[in-house]
């Protein structure tokens, strides 16, 4: 399997190479030749099918040669060692939670696969790699979890001061050792401008190893269609294919479940459910793409105003506007919406939702409305790390795990720089 640029103007390379890499020199991302089809048969088999097995066997195409299967089962096997339920809440809704990870986060299955494949890809590698990510919330503290004490990887991690819940910022600022925290005074999108730009000044990379963390690198954002093949095994009523609405930030899960898709997984049609932060709810309103400043919500992990990932959904459907509205629709859904719906959903079902997961249900609601078809929205972490939406909509608290009890106990360690490239830059060189 050969990855190309989405920006079509650097060489194909290999999934080790890509997953080295991070971004293309050219600054496009790196999507694969070919979509490779899922056997009909693990479809067929696939609530008879070992949860590990399922994963490998849709990763496996990717990887190509560049790891041995039996290295890549186990990396596979580890990254999903914990539960990836799909909770009935009644009337055709079903939640599919995702944050039973050592972080609460969805993002913890992607960190743990790419944190596995470059520990073996860089198996006697002499130069030291620096991975480089920037964070709207979750991306952080798993990365932080999936890297910790990862021989010759040292983590820089950038997130916008401020506006990421304090259990997010205590999960990627208080590990240490190899793990380093970076409080930028500005935006996501910030955060994410410098990374990228880094990736493609000379100097750093002649100086350093760069590669990168955020679901633009394929190590992280592949592994992700696990979640989508784990939640058809759980669906019940496989007569009719589910609905499924994803809390949409980066884009980075929603683009996975689409490949899965693309490759045959039964769907219906997904939702990309977003806050105000709307730009492909506009794309799909009127065929234009126009990126805007990121906005502060509750739901903070989908503060993003231009998302990396929706060029590689783009890639998908080959770029045409008519086969990917047939499959894709979008809905914005303000923070009042938000916290209305956080309390519907725990009275109607007895079931807290985050802010993102509310996100999801609420646009997944509006798609319903029209039609009695069941479906499924993504709750990507669990609600106490947004103890003010919660306090807010219910008028509670969330009991703390004892994990994340712990943390909040610890110091804060960050260095807070302000939101320009230079700044970044020279950190990295010093």
């Amino acid at each position: 399997m050969l990855y190309y640029s989405t920006n079509h103007n650097s060489p194909d390379i290999d999934f080790r190479e890509a997953a080295i890499r991070g971004q293309a020199p050219d600054k496009g991302l790196y999507f694969p030749k070919e979509i490779p089809a899922i056997d009909p048969a693990l479809i067929r088999d696939i609530e008879s099918t070992a949860d590990a097995d399922i994963a490998f066997r849709v990763i496996r195409p990717f990887a190509g040669d560049t790891i041995p299967d039996e290295i890549l089962y186990n990396i596979t096997k580890a990254s999903i060692d914990f539960p990836i339920p799909l909770l009935s809440l009644g009337e055709g809704y079903h939640s599919l939670e995702l944050f039973h990870g050592p972080t609460l986060a969805f993002k913890d299955v992607g960190a743990r696969f790419m944190s596995r494949c470059l520990g073996y890809f860089l198996q006697g590698n002499k130069k030291k790699v620096t991975v480089l990510v920037a964070t709207s919330g979750d991306t952080g503290g798993a990365v932080a979890s999936g890297f910790h004490n990862v021989e010759g990887v040292d983590v820089v991690i950038l997130y916008p001061s401020g506006k990421v819940s304090p259990v997010q910022e205590k999960q990627l600022t208080t590990p240490g050792g190899n793990i380093r925290a970076l409080e930028v005074e500005g935006s996501f999108d910030d955060c994410q401008a410098m990374v990228k730009q880094a990736f493609t000044d000379g100097q750093l990379n002649g100086d350093l190893f760069l590669t990168s963390a955020n679901s633009i690198n394929i190590a992280r954002w592949l592994p992700q269609q696990f979640y989508y093949l784990l939640a058809y095994k759980q669906w019940a009523d496989k007569s009719r294919a589910p609905v499924i609405s994803v809390p949409s930030g980066n884009f980075g899960n929603i683009c996975a479940g689409m490949m899965a898709h693309a490759g045959g997984l039964p769907v219906a049609r997904f939702i990309a459910a977003c806050n105000e932060n709307d730009v492909v709810t506009r794309y799909l309103d009127t065929e234009k793409y126009e990126p805007r400043k990121a906005i502060p919500t509750l739901s903070n992990a989908m503060d993003v105003g231009e998302p990396s990932n929706f060029v590689r959904i783009l890639e998908i459907f080959g770029h045409r506007f008519g086969d990917l509205s047939a499959v894709l629709s979008s809905s914005r859904v303000s923070d009042a919406q938000t916290l209305d719906t956080i309390r519907e959903v725990k009275q109607r079902f007895g079931y807290t939702a985050d802010p993102h997961g509310a996100v999801a249900f609420r646009a997944l609601q509006e798609f319903r409305e029209n039609t009695d078809m069941p479906g499924i929205f993504l709750e990507t972490a669990h609600p106490v790390k947004f103890p003010d939406a919660i306090e807010a909509a219910l008028g509670t608290g969330v009991e703390l795990p004892e994990a994340v009890r712990s943390i909040m106990a610890m110091e804060k360690k960050s260095t807070r720089i302000k939101a320009t490239f230079s700044e970044l830059k020279n950190f990295l060189l010093s």
